[in-house]
């Protein structure tokens, strides 16, 4: 009976400490860190501020990215891709216990700031980069250039070889001019109907 009390009391402690209260102190920062290591700092940062009892001082973090469409060898890939590599956004009340543990942080170069103190983005900015990343269509991303040659791998015109003439990357077509009974002829595709040669 006593097992199933204390049981019951910390699965209670454990939802009190998923509700966060939201600082009103806290201001959004943006930090420079070693690129590559965004999300690897972010979860060190989110780690120690739990480790410290900090976590109602550092309230969030964000690693800024969008899904876009690769199209490499004929095949769609979605990726997400950071929109600021090497920067991850902290929601935090900036004091000196604050300071030290994120600039002690391994990989942390500094916060981007004006003068000697960081300067918190306005949250209008930070609204603006978190509407940019919900963005429903991702854009294509494709290695293509104008004027490079390919081939077509799919549809009616499979396996004949053309020069690039337009790259539309937020449709995901390409316009290939090709040689067909004598004639050039553009045609449209889409990007993963070509490959590079």
């Amino acid at each position: 009976m006593a097992e199933k009390k204390v049981a019951k009391k910390t699965k209670e402690k454990k939802d009190v400490q998923t509700v966060k209260k939201d600082n009103p102190n806290a201001k959004w920062y943006v930090l420079n860190i070693r690129n590559g290591y965004e999300n690897k700092i972010q979860k060190e940062i989110k780690q120690r501020a739990e480790a410290t009892g900090m976590e109602d001082k550092i309230t969030d973090m964000l690693v800024p990215v969008q899904k876009k469409i690769f199209v490499k060898k004929g095949k769609q890939e979605i990726k997400e891709e950071k929109i600021f590599p090497g920067y991850i956004l902290i929601k935090m009340e900036l004091d000196n216990k604050t300071w030290d543990l994120v600039q002690n942080t391994d990989g942390v170069r500094g916060f981007v700031k004006t003068d000697r103190y960081p300067k918190p983005l306005a949250e209008s900015e930070v609204k603006a980069i978190t509407k940019f990343m919900e963005v429903e269509q991702p854009s294509f991303q494709t290695s293509f250039s104008i004027g490079e040659a390919v081939k077509i791998t799919e549809g009616a015109f499979a396996d004949f070889i053309g020069s690039v003439q337009e790259i539309d990357t937020a449709k995901g077509k390409i316009k290939v001019l090709i040689s067909f009974l004598g004639r050039e002829a553009p045609v449209d595709l889409e990007l993963s109907q070509v490959t590079k040669l």
